[in-house]
């Protein structure tokens, strides 16, 4: 068989996929109907796998984690000598028996690969939309990620259906514990790329985004903000809010830093390299008349690059405690890294719209003019493989874009008939990169 991508036309997915367009439908409908949240996602779990049996694909599961990892192994393996990847891992996978390492072919040959991801966890939140397939159970996929996991399935059997003109291997990796519990960084914990066979040469990620229905974004460089947390106690002394002579109210240094706080943020940072600092959080006393041991106060911090992250606690700490001394007063200060930027490879992403305006055209692929400061866990696969993110707008068409809610809300309305053309769009773009 030729190992010339060029004599191997692509497969005409977005036709494909709209034969899928009813099996998607009611899969992601069944999934929204019975959401899960966390790390632990059993029902769901057990839906992908049933959807992937019997397309050949080698799969793992989590050990902490209700994930699965599945590896389709495409039918032209390229010589070692002419694989453009990177991957050089040497791990043994656990799928199908007898079949070689992800990448790897019998013959010891290496392939390019390329991961593909949808995450699976949904939000605890209760839903307000009346739609006849709601989540009664208190959690809602406000999110979209039941869209992710069936345009993923979709990808996967639109791929699987052309495994023997595949230029190469492709990883699907179904991830719970997107919205808070860093399901990547546990799945990349656990070992996925020995699992797999190695590294991939890229890794894509579509998450769907209310607005006008059908436009694909994405941007080279940094697409969204890293997610951190600040939380600043200041120590005082207890006493009896008659007698303050014989106290030392925290709450008056709380008060202080709430006030400085933003000042610190709009001096302390360039313009160029924003930072959106909120205090959303503040705790004093229980009972009005008794003045606190303590006072606290917590704050979401989104930030743009590495070094923003790294100089935030260091200014904060610094204005903590010059307000806790001029009260004379004790301030303690926890600084919580939860998410890095989730920066895009600016090759990759120049790839994805390229590949991508190919298939849907130009009026439906948008370079983003700016990242958003809302975070993603993806971001920690793109820490160690060059890829891209992107979004996909699908608010329903009865529904004004500039009205719609947005994601989290327990009003949001996401439309399952852009399904298909999410998953022609995963599938698309394994494909051509595999094919360059």
């Amino acid at each position: 068989m030729s190992t010339d991508p060029s004599t191997t036309s692509a497969p005409d997915f977005r036709a494909e996929a709209r034969a899928l367009a009813d099996h998607l439908r009611d899969l992601r409908r069944d999934l929204h109907r019975d959401p899960e949240t966390g790390l632990e996602l059993p029902r769901t779990q057990a839906r992908v796998l049933a959807e992937l049996e019997g397309l050949g694909l080698e799969i793992h599961t989590g050990r902490d984690l209700s994930s699965v990892v599945a590896v389709l192994r495409g039918g032209v393996r390229v010589p070692a000598a002419d694989a453009a990847g990177t991957g050089t891992g040497t791990g043994t996978a656990a799928g199908a028996e007898g079949a070689p390492a992800a990448g790897t072919s019998a013959a010891g040959t290496r392939t390019p690969s390329v991961l593909l991801r949808g995450d699976m966890d949904a939000l605890p939140v209760a839903e307000a939309t009346g739609l006849d397939y709601s989540s009664t159970n208190g959690a809602m996929h406000a999110c979209g990620h039941d869209l992710h996991i069936s345009g993923l399935v979709g990808a996967a059997k639109l791929l699987a259906a052309h495994r023997e003109q595949l230029h190469g291997d492709v990883i699907f990796m179904f991830q719970p514990g997107e919205e808070a519990d860093r399901g990547a960084k546990v799945m990349l914990d656990e070992g996925m790329w020995d699992a797999v066979g190695g590294k991939p040469d890229a890794a894509f990620g579509i998450h769907v985004w209310s607005g006008e229905p059908g436009l694909f974004l994405t941007r080279p460089g940094t697409m969204m903000a890293g997610a951190n947390r600040l939380f600043v106690t200041f120590r005082g002394k207890a006493g009896h809010a008659s007698r303050p002579q014989d106290s030392l109210n925290p709450v008056l240094p709380l008060i202080d830093f709430c006030h400085a706080f933003q000042g610190m943020v709009t001096s302390g940072f360039s313009v160029f390299d924003p930072v959106v600092a909120t205090i959303t959080q503040l705790d004093g006393s229980t009972a009005v008349n008794a003045i606190p041991g303590e006072a606290k106060m917590g704050a979401s911090v989104r930030t743009l690059s590495a070094e923003t992250t790294a100089k935030f606690p260091v200014l904060a700490r610094r204005l903590a405690e010059s307000v806790a001394a001029s009260h004379g007063a004790e301030a303690v200060v926890d600084w919580i890294e939860q998410y890095p930027p989730t920066v895009n490879d600016d090759a990759e992403a120049a790839f994805a719209l390229d590949a991508l305006r190919g298939m849907f055209g130009a009026e439906r692929v948008v370079e983003s003019p700016d990242p958003v400061m809302g975070s993603e866990d993806f971001s920690y696969v793109l820490e160690e493989v060059p890829g891209a993110f992107l979004f996909f707008q699908v608010s329903p068409e009865h529904i004004d874009p500039a009205q719609a809610a947005t994601n989290h809300s327990p009003l949001v309305e996401f439309d399952d008939a852009l399904l298909p053309d999410q998953a022609a769009a995963l599938a698309g773009l394994a494909w051509a990169r595999l094919a360059r």
